[in-house]
């Protein structure tokens, strides 16, 4: 299986609303988004890239398996 790359935030956003979430919106600190009762926390925009281990942890919260993320363009 091909190894997780950093990832810009606008495309990471763009890749979890593919997988039917919808946001992000802004309560306090930090971004979140929604699928039905679920809410989970995405970073703040920056410049820099999201990372893989932010990747990983942000995907398992919302019950996406890894090479259901790694198969969506």
């Amino acid at each position: 299986m091909p190894r997780l790359a950093p990832i810009s935030w606008r495309n990471f956003i763009k890749k979890i609303k593919s997988f039917g979430f919808v946001g992000p919106f802004q309560e306090g600190k930090h971004p979140y988004m929604t699928k039905g009762p679920l809410s989970i926390t995405v970073p703040n925009p920056h410049d820099g890239d999201v990372s893989v281990d932010l990747q990983m942890k942000i995907i398992k919260q919302a019950g996406i398996k890894r090479a259901s993320w790694m198969n969506k363009k």
